[in-house]
């Protein structure tokens, strides 16, 4: 199997919410499958976003799920969903680079053009509860999955504190996302 079909295929054996279905048929219906996780960082390539979302997916479950106390479905809805603000978000570009030779060429990259300049969690949490309602925890944990990497992060603010303490699936979301990009997956 493929990215795109190991994530649909995970992603209807746990996600069974009101509007899940419609959300899932919506991301296909957009670049979530193809597109970068990144412009250059962690899978800057083809697939990156959906490979990205497996990738944290994976690190949450095997080192974060207790049985006895988490969801599954709340797991996997903040694993492969926590980037989902990223469809439509990169486009391809050229750029003229010196090849080994010394012989300048044209070369793709990716680039950021945001129609929907919301942030970065918060957008993430604003597309999925257009089909899904989420619970207050998953939405904090897609909300603060990157950390103090977030642009929105303001020096003095608590409220990236207050939310790990009252929500641990935040900081366990943070975590694995952390290990995905920095451990886990090669650098473009």
């Amino acid at each position: 199997m493929g990215y795109k079909e190991d994530f649909i295929k995970i992603y209807n054996e746990n996600i069974t919410r009101h509007g899940s279905q419609e959300l899932l048929n919506w991301l296909q219906n957009t670049d979530f499958f193809t597109a970068p996780a990144s412009t250059q960082y962690h899978y800057a390539c083809e697939c990156g976003l959906v490979m990205h979302c497996l990738s944290v997916y994976e690190i949450l479950m095997e080192k974060h799920f207790d049985e006895q106390n988490d969801s599954k479905e709340s797991f996997t809805i903040c694993a492969l969903l926590h980037d989902i603000c990223k469809t439509q978000f990169y486009k391809t570009g050229m750029k003229n680079v010196k090849n080994e030779a010394g012989v300048w060429v044209q070369q793709p990259f990716y680039k950021v053009e945001d129609s929907f300049p919301f942030g970065h969690g918060e957008k993430s949490v604003f597309l999925i509860e257009r089909f899904i309602r989420l619970k207050t925890y998953e939405a904090m944990a897609i909300r603060w999955h990157m950390g103090g990497f977030d642009d929105s992060v303001k020096a003095g603010s608590f409220s990236i504190g207050i939310a790990f303490d009252k929500f641990p699936l935040a900081v366990k979301m943070h975590l694995a996302d952390l290990e995905s990009t920095y451990l886990r997956e090669k650098r473009a």
